[in-house]
């Protein structure tokens, strides 16, 4: 049967030619591209199945912004507990350097060094790492510090060899500043009204953890060998993370779109904006030297004349300022959270010139002297600070872990001047020598304070009147209107046309009554002009 197509040239009818080219001009798809295709996407689903593993949150924790995480008591111990045993880790060699120096086979002089080698790793860490709780979901990053920190310090517990333990040791101080990226984030979750009473819960038990850390370390190598104390810090350190992970909110990032190092150099240039962060940097720095100073100097004082006191009994000295820590928080929610944070600084730092010239001048033939140092220069100095924090807290919500990195530099070198000023002036001019410079210090870090007003917003100055309570009782800083900024923030509300009752609105309807936002009585108008004014400057 002949067909009736049409045929081209060689033969070929007009419908194969055309198949044919078609055919030439569209190449069958590669199959070994679709496999490496798959096979690429294969492995990025399997990548962000283990990311997705490892930054695992619980419904009871994920963050809802309708209906915030509300800050517990539960969750302010939760924080405290892992603060103190997480800053333990840079405490535990203090009183064992000799058994150290013993088990290593060296001499003491070379184990000397671990201290300050973590100690400058911490600072490192502060530097570096604190500044990208700004930039970081803060669950997934404190808790990996923490998981990092605890597996490293396996090392530590394992090792025989004096370097790579002090190299360790450098290693895990810089990721043991997890506690400086909880107390921001206590300063955003914790109401502004009770912001004080939180901070101070979380401090004592940070500095709790300084003192515990000393006492368990002592007690323990006494009896049993100096790794049970790295083994137990290994164990603790695994606890906190699975608590953290159970139990620590996902709150989000403040700052998701900024640079690393714009956020580093942003520290820098926050610093001449605001006068209340550089008032409370100078007066945290002076303050801080005393209380190292003393710690540091309390040891050859009493264990020469007229005491000669034994290291066990100079050890357990130590746990008199657990008292001052216990009543720090009680003052904080009595009257720091009542008041203006100006007034519980200066009546800390006032507490700390007394202890400091009791124990100066009495100390050398009483120990009732160094006894009330050690308890009115702790409550002195984390009232102070617990104040500092509150104030400085204030200024720029959305960049608190660099606020804080800030004032925890400045704090620590205050802690640095006092560990070698203190020493140095003690071997020169004795107990009373090192003590005087102390009570000079303190006096400094007063007429700092002095300087510049609660309600001041030059550099120097009282402009505002010497009140001291405060004019908005829902505000840390008892002026800054915290709660309608944050609502606003939230809602996303600009400042268009009936904003302001909106905000006033949301507020009113979330605290169960109609109040304004000023707890003093003064007029609907000034308290919209305060939520404005902040987003406007």
């Amino acid at each position: 049967m002949t067909s009736s197509e049409p045929k081209a040239e060689g033969g070929q009818t007009i419908t194969s030619l055309v198949t044919n080219q078609t055919s030439t001009s569209t190449p069958a798809p590669n199959s070994t591209q679709d496999d490496l295709g798959n096979e690429k996407q294969k492995e990025l689903s399997k990548w962000d199945k283990i990311y997705n593993a490892l930054t695992y949150c619980p419904s009871r924790c994920r963050w809802d912004p309708n209906r915030p995480p509300q800050f517990s008591m539960s969750m302010n111990v939760l924080f405290a507990f892992a603060a103190g045993f997480t800053v333990a880790n840079l405490y535990y060699n203090h009183p064992i350097l000799n058994i150290l120096a013993q088990d290593f086979g060296v001499r003491y002089e070379q184990v000397a060094q671990i201290p300050t080698v973590m100690q400058a790793g911490y600072a490192a860490g502060l530097l570096f790492l604190c500044p990208l709780g700004d930039l970081l979901p803060r669950r997934p990053f404190v808790c990996g510090l923490v998981f990092f920190t605890a597996t490293m310090w396996l090392g530590l517990c394992i090792t025989s060899n004096l370097s790579v333990f002090t190299a360790i040791s450098f290693i895990t101080a810089v990721t043991t500043v997890t506690p400086q990226l909880m107390l921001p984030l206590v300063g955003d979750l914790a109401p502004p009204n009770r912001r004080a009473a939180a901070l101070s819960i979380v401090v004592s038990g940070l500095m709790l953890g300084v003192l515990v850390a000393r006492v368990l370390s002592g007690t323990i190598s006494n009896f049993v060998t100096w790794r049970a104390v790295y083994w137990m810090s290994l164990c603790l350190q695994y606890l906190i993370f699975i608590l953290l992970w159970l139990f620590m909110p996902d709150y989000p990032a403040t700052n998701p779109g900024m640079n690393y190092f714009r956020i580093l150099w942003d520290i820098l240039l926050m610093i001449p904006r605001h006068p209340v962060l550089v008032q409370a940097c100078l007066a945290g720095m002076l303050c801080s030297a005393p209380f190292t100073s003393f710690w540091t100097t309390l040891t050859f004082l009493l264990a020469g004349q007229p005491y000669h006191y034994s290291s066990i009994t100079i050890g357990l000295f130590g746990l008199i300022g657990i008292a001052g820590m216990l009543i720090s928080p009680i003052w904080a929610r009595r009257m720091t959270d009542r008041f203006v944070p100006h007034f519980s600084i200066i009546f800390g730092l006032s507490c700390s010139l007394l202890g400091v010239c009791l124990g100066t001048y009495i100390g050398t033939f009483n120990v009732a002297g160094p006894v009330l140092q050690a308890l009115l220069l702790d409550f002195g100095n984390q009232t102070a600070q617990i104040a500092q924090r509150s104030a400085i807290y204030t200024i720029e919500p959305k960049r608190r872990n660099g606020v804080n990195t800030a004032f925890m530099v400045s704090t620590f070198c205050g802690q640095l001047i006092g560990t070698a000023a203190g020493n140095h002036i003690y071997a020169t001019a004795g107990w009373i020598g090192s003590g005087s410079t102390s009570v000079g210090l303190i006096s400094a870090a007063l007429l700092v304070m002095f300087a510049r007003g609660p309600w001041e917003e030059r550099w120097v100055g009282w402009k505002g009147g010497w009140s001291l309570k405060k004019k908005n009782k829902d505000s840390a800083d008892g002026k800054t209107s915290e709660k309608g900024n944050h609502v606003r923030h939230e809602k996303g509300w600009d400042e268009e046309e009936g904003a302001v009752e909106k905000v006033l609105e949301e507020v009113a309807a979330e605290d169960g009554n109609e109040t304004p936002l000023h707890g003093d009585g003064e007029s609907e108008k000034s308290s919209k002009e305060d939520v404005i004014r902040p987003a406007k400057a």
